[in-house]
């Protein structure tokens, strides 16, 4: 019998990708040891920075920060509350539109319903709280009320339960049973494992009962606790950053949530039972918002946890604290926030770390600092000779030639055509064409040699030693000379 597959996302990074270079980290690391730097900073210098082919630390720690303040300055918390305004304001004019057209109603009935409608509180919470009373004359302005308390209903679960909103859009009543079953025993189930009397049977039993409702598919209690009680705490969060005014409008509102206040009742349960298992979250902390986009309850409580996973990512990516490693940031989190190509280079720098520590590059002393091993040394050596010589070989490239941009060719030597002399900053001793086939030289100039066309009144260029250098005192002619023999020193 065939065993059967599992299949699962691979997170081992480009399987094709070329192993970890540490050459240049090996060389910017020993730049910096060189400078001074201890053999640990010097590697943490590097990852900060990073490298030609990959952004550093410091790169990855800006775009987080950024991405912060964007969520903030983007985006306010009434989302809510202007939407239940909106249908309010919608069902009263539809309301008003039928209150006018019903030639049949009695006058008296007409005129109480308008005044109830004129009278209404500005508070969008103190007026939904009134009408739930009022009985409606228009079957649309009904409708549109009933709207209200389906969206007041699927935003508090959308606070605790990601992707209910939209799960709940259209529910009927067997729906929302299921709903507030679950709730009643979660919370038992909570608070059994807060007594320490639950068994591995009972979350078995409440998952095959209620599995769907949690698709990231915990695998015990504690993995359940740990994913509701982040979000809750986003959500508290999110109350937290709200005016006062705007806060309890929307406690107010939450009374009317499908209509009764049976779910409030319930969540509240359930905020208090997670609160209890997990006091180390965040649930007094609080959030500045902008005058952007209006956010609803369950997507306010979306950026809150979303800013929570970038302030954790910034802490792992600063390694600032005792033990830091670049294995202890989480590539799932990086890639949600910044996208896949973060995620590679922050995987990639974790490699090159491993390597450099692992590969015997870098050892611990006795007094538990890092330091150069002699394998490192080695290769930083045969480094600093390469760079070296590659200098030397430039500076007598360089003399060979004479001065790359030297005086202008002398006056008798501009000549057009094939016996033109070759442009300055050329070396005419390394031409391909052969001494013969050359052109002569111009009128002037008596022979061509290794460093350019030389003065017949040159010593140092002239078969006769026995003439003299020209005088000093003519600026002209020395500057003339200096050029015919710069190259030549």
């Amino acid at each position: 019998m065939a065993r059967g597959s599992r299949y699962q996302r691979y997170e081992g990074g480009d399987p094709l990708a070329p192993p970890v270079d540490l050459a240049e980290a090996l060389d910017a690391i020993g730049e910096d040891v060189m400078a001074g730097y201890s053999p640990e900073r010097a590697m943490r210098e590097y990852l900060r920075r990073g490298d030609t082919d990959r952004r550093g630390l410091d790169d990855l720690a800006r775009r987080i920060a950024e991405r912060r303040r964007e969520l903030l300055e983007r985006h306010d918390l009434d989302g809510t509350l202007r939407e239940v305004q909106e249908l309010l304001e919608k069902a009263v004019l539809a309301e008003r539109g039928q209150l006018a057209r019903d030639v049949e109603m009695d006058d008296g009935d007409r005129a109480l319903r308008e005044m109830q409608l004129d009278n209404l509180p500005p508070s969008p919470a103190a007026a939904v709280s009134e009408l739930s009373s009022y009985e409606w004359a228009s079957g649309e302005a009904r409708e549109t009320f009933e709207q209200i308390k389906d969206l007041l209903g699927r935003e508090l679960l959308e606070q605790r339960f990601a992707g209910m909103k939209q799960a709940m859009e259209g529910a009927t009543e067997e729906d929302r049973a299921a709903i507030a079953a679950m709730l009643a025993d979660l919370n038992e189930l909570l608070e059994k494992h807060a007594r320490g009397e639950d068994t591995p049977e009972d979350f078995a039993d409440f998952m095959a009962q209620h599995g769907d409702f949690f698709p990231e598919g915990p695998t015990d209690v504690d993995e359940l606790v740990d994913a509701l009680s982040q979000r809750a705490a986003a959500a508290q969060r999110m109350m937290n950053s709200m005016t006062p005014e705007q806060r309890a409008e929307l406690m107010q509102l939450s009374q009317q949530a499908f209509g009764s206040p049976a779910l409030m009742d319930q969540l509240a349960r359930l905020d208090g039972n997670l609160q209890g298992l997990r006091p180390g979250e965040d649930w007094a902390g609080s959030e500045q918002f902008g005058d952007g986009e209006g956010l609803g309850l369950g997507d306010g409580t979306g950026v809150l946890q979303d800013i929570a996973e970038l302030d954790a990512l910034a802490e792992q990516l600063q390694q600032s604290y005792n033990g830091a490693r670049l294995d202890d940031v989480d590539l799932d989190a990086l890639a949600r926030q910044l996208g896949d190509e973060a995620a590679v280079d922050a995987r990639t720098l974790a490699e090159i770390e491993r390597a450099l520590r692992s590969s015997g590059y870098l050892q611990r002393g006795s007094d538990g600092q890092l330091r150069l091993s002699p394998k490192a040394m080695r290769q930083l050596g045969r480094a600093l000779l390469r760079d070296a010589a590659e200098r030397l070989s430039g500076r007598q490239g360089r003399a060979s030639c004479g001065p790359a941009a030297g005086p202008p060719t002398p006056p008798a030597a501009r000549v057009s055509g094939p016996s033109a002399t070759p442009s300055r900053g050329t070396c005419p001793a390394r031409s391909s064409t052969p001494y013969a086939a050359r052109s002569p030289p111009a009128a002037g100039l008596r022979e061509r040699g290794a460093c350019g066309w030389r003065s017949p009144t040159s010593r140092w260029s002239s078969r006769s030693s026995a003439r003299r250098r020209p005088s000093p005192s003519s600026s002209t002619r020395r500057s003339r000379w200096r050029w015919t023999a710069a190259g030549c020193r």
